[in-house]
């Protein structure tokens, strides 16, 4: 009796999800798709006034999202860094001379040292503590600057510097033209693009994202919780005074106002509205919340309640925000 040789069945490889090809193709190409979508606002949105401001808030949320969406700490203390990234800029130009380059420069070292300063002073707390810790270090930051009136201007703001023109390599450009204004921001938003990208692809990016996910657990496995949440704090602290220092040089005034704790609420909403832990969704959110300022304020001084409004129904039915919710759909 013989018998038969059966052929072994070949081993059957799943095919990979076509939503998975689209969420690698969507995170090695983000940079250069989002400064794409960046380069066409001047063109598509009403005014060139919005579209730097979208901008400078965008990288602005960008800078929060990195600690709030990438790392879990809600921090109500970020309008220090984004005040403090403004104020260094303008006094180092209107006071001391210094090169617009070199203002931008200081601009962000400081915003850097005092959010290891604060983070410092409060990373060891958790929780609502931890919020309430940034919130009351950034309030001092608010007073600092309301008293210090013959260095910040005090109430009034800080005036007396406007940068008219960039040189650039024996070119000097225009620097009041609002389509040159919008891209010469557009260089140091590209470059901050470039430079969370980075982070979030490094084993440091996969470090706050494990501390987001399970602290004990991250903790459990050998990472040093503390020092990566101060640097986490200290690289978000740098990029919203990034986002200070290209305020400063589009308005060239700074007001009290962007050192108060309102700032950091309008912070955390762009955030939210956008998607927090979605690479593009700050800038959405910056968008979104600048056009309904934009809209609502023509029909009423109180459109605070109106976007409030609209803010709780996004945390209730939408809490992946426009970004993260558009994604979701297109990628299932």
């Amino acid at each position: 009796m013989t018998t038969k040789s059966v052929p072994l069945a070949t081993p059957v490889v799943p095919a990979k999800r076509p939503s998975s090809n689209l969420i690698a193709t969507i995170t090695s190409w983000r940079v250069l798709l989002s400064i794409a979508i960046l380069c066409l606002l001047p063109w598509v949105l009403p005014s060139k006034a919005l579209a730097v401001n979208v901008l400078i808030y965008g990288v602005l949320a960008m800078g929060y999202n990195l600690l709030f969406g990438y790392t879990g700490l809600l921090s109500f203390g970020h309008a220090a860094f984004f005040g403090a990234g403004a104020y260094i800029t303008g006094i180092a130009i209107g006071q001391f001379g210094v090169p617009w380059y070199g203002a931008v420069l200081l601009g962000v070292v400081g915003g850097g040292v005092l959010a290891f300063v604060i983070g410092g002073l409060s990373i060891r707390t958790r929780g609502i503590y931890f919020s309430m810790v940034t919130l009351a270090l950034a309030q001092l930051v608010y007073h600092v600057g309301l008293q210090a009136s013959s260095w910040t201007g005090g109430e009034n703001g800080l005036r007396g510097f406007t940068v008219a023109k960039i040189d650039l390599f024996g070119v000097s450009i225009n620097f009041l033209d609002p389509v040159n204004k919008y891209y010469i921001l557009m260089v140091f938003a590209a470059l901050a693009l470039w430079f969370v990208s980075r982070v979030l692809n490094s084993p440091f990016g996969a470090a706050i994202e494990a501390i987001r996910e399970n602290e004990t657990r991250a903790r459990a496995c050998g990472y040093d919780v503390e020092r990566t949440k101060l640097l986490s704090f200290v690289l978000s602290g740098l990029i919203c005074a990034l986002a200070g220092t290209m305020s400063a040089l589009h308005l060239a005034f700074v007001p009290l106002d962007v050192l108060h704790y309102q700032t950091s609420g309008m912070i955390v909403m762009m955030t939210l509205l956008g998607g927090a832990s979605s690479f593009f969704g700050p800038f959405v959110g910056a968008f979104a919340f600048l056009l309904m300022e934009d809209v609502f304020s023509l029909w009423t001084s109180h459109w605070q309640i109106i976007v409030g409004s609209i803010f709780i129904l996004f945390v209730l039915f939408l809490p992946k925000g426009i970004w993260g919710t558009f994604l979701a759909k297109v990628i299932r």
